[in-house]
């Protein structure tokens, strides 16, 4: 599965070096793309062009590796939020906005949980 969606990546990035895939028409991008922000894109072209190595991400962006880190964590949550088609797409908008510093954590608990009381199935 990794391997499908790196792939996915560098095909992307290879098509559009000169930053274009910041601007590609909405049909060409991966399902799992879509929600991405401009930031995002960025860093996993940084990634890949370091060759996964969060040592030189962290010297790049000069910070420390555990910031590195943490943001691969983050950007790993919202590509497992854009590929979970079995989220209600209201579930789905507060899970990215919690992803995204948004909307806390505690908060997003509170709501899906209201949500279920709706009588609506959620998983």
């Amino acid at each position: 599965m990794t391997l499908i969606i790196l792939n996915d990546i560098i095909n992307i990035i290879k098509e559009n070096m000169c930053g274009v895939i910041l601007n590609m028409p909405i049909e060409v991008v991966p399902d799992w793309m879509v929600n991405l922000e401009d930031e995002d894109i960025i860093f996993m072209k940084k990634f890949l062009m370091a060759s996964g190595s969060l040592k030189e991400i962290a010297r790049q962006y000069d910070v420390t590796y555990p910031t590195v880190r943490l943001r691969l964590d983050k950007l790993i949550q919202k590509i497992q939020i854009s590929d979970d088609i079995s989220n209600e797409p209201y579930v789905a908008l507060i899970k990215r906005l919690a992803v995204n510093d948004k909307l806390d954590f505690n908060t997003a608990k509170i709501l899906i949980s209201e949500y279920k009381k709706m009588g609506v199935n959620v998983k």
